[in-house]
């Protein structure tokens, strides 16, 4: 078995390699946002890709950190003072995805692993420090992702973890795929794409028997996830002809946001899958979210495989 890190001279792309049961493992990960911008198993592109040098678009693979999705007017309670962060979703007046989202982070690569390392330095409505990673190690039939997290500031930090991919199967339209979600509750929102109420799904919310791609309308936030025996709950993508791409979540992920767009470019209809470790506007409402004491660290995996 063969495995090689490349990184772009410029230092904004790490391209990894290695030789799996089912071919060969590549991935393409940006420096900045931590973005996984391509991942392909035996020729098959699994990941959407995007041009390199371009923005991300949608955020596509980026890391959200040290909160997921939305927090409303960005205005947050920490421990009774009020907080207010820049407004990054002006159009539905939100700060959305994190404080990461365009940092250019440290590049640690070796074989088929890279980790990435990036400081969330005290700001606008933040006053930690806290010190991430995330590593892509390459496996057989896709790759495992690990985010780390440690408090290295003062006073309790609040954190939640997300992270954005974007799922293919290589030669079939997105809009053909099967999506099958394990989430047996849905987030109500308003018209600013904020939580209402979490319900059980039913009717065309309920996605762990599937539903085509194409017949789906999605910016949808999703929890309570069924698990198999290993504790990690999976969701996936299947082809009209079987062939699957499957996300894997730990225990530390509970909530998934959906999201498909015919806007993406280069493709008619995108998917993005995203694992969250807490809902939307975790920061106000408190749902699942952690507080990581000075000096104190966390961890959480995901990850990505292909069967043929």
């Amino acid at each position: 078995m063969t495995a090689a890190t490349r990184i772009d001279p410029t230092g904004t792309q790490i391209h990894l390699r290695r030789e799996g049961t089912g071919g060969e493992v590549t991935a393409h990960i940006a420096q900045v946002g931590a973005a996984l911008r391509g991942l392909s198993v035996g020729g098959v592109d699994i990941v959407t890709r995007y041009d390199a040098g371009s923005p991300t678009p949608f955020g596509s693979g980026i890391v959200l950190a040290p909160w997921p999705n939305r927090i409303r007017d960005g205005k947050w309670n920490d421990n009774g003072t009020e907080r207010q962060l820049d407004l990054t979703e002006v159009a539905l007046n939100n700060a959305i995805h994190g404080l990461l989202r365009y940092t250019p982070y440290e590049i640690d690569a070796s074989e088929d692993t890279v980790t990435l390392n990036a400081t969330i330095f005290p700001q606008h409505g933040w006053p930690y420090t806290l010190r991430t990673s995330v590593t892509y190690t390459l496996t057989d039939d896709g790759v495992q992702v690990t985010h780390a997290v440690e408090n290295v500031g003062e006073g309790d930090a609040p954190v939640a973890l997300g992270t954005h991919p974007f799922f293919c199967i290589g030669g079939v339209e997105t809009a053909d795929l099967t999506l099958t979600l394990p989430a047996t509750t849905v987030f109500e929102v308003d018209e600013r794409l904020l939580p209402t109420a979490e319900v059980p799904v039913s009717g065309e919310w309920d996605l762990r028997g599937g539903a085509r791609v194409g017949d789906l309308d999605l910016d949808t936030g999703f929890g309570k996830l069924e698990r198999d025996a290993d504790g990690r709950a999976r969701s996936s993508i299947t082809a009209p002809d079987g062939r699957r791409v499957t996300m894997w979540q730990d225990e530390n992920w509970d909530y998934i946001q959906a999201f498909n767009t015919d806007k993406y470019p280069g493709h008619d209809v995108a998917l993005a899958i995203e694992p969250m470790t807490a809902p939307t506007d975790a920061f106000n409402s408190g749902q699942d979210l952690r507080r990581l004491a000075p000096g104190e660290q966390w961890t959480a995996t995901w990850g990505v495989a292909y069967s043929a």
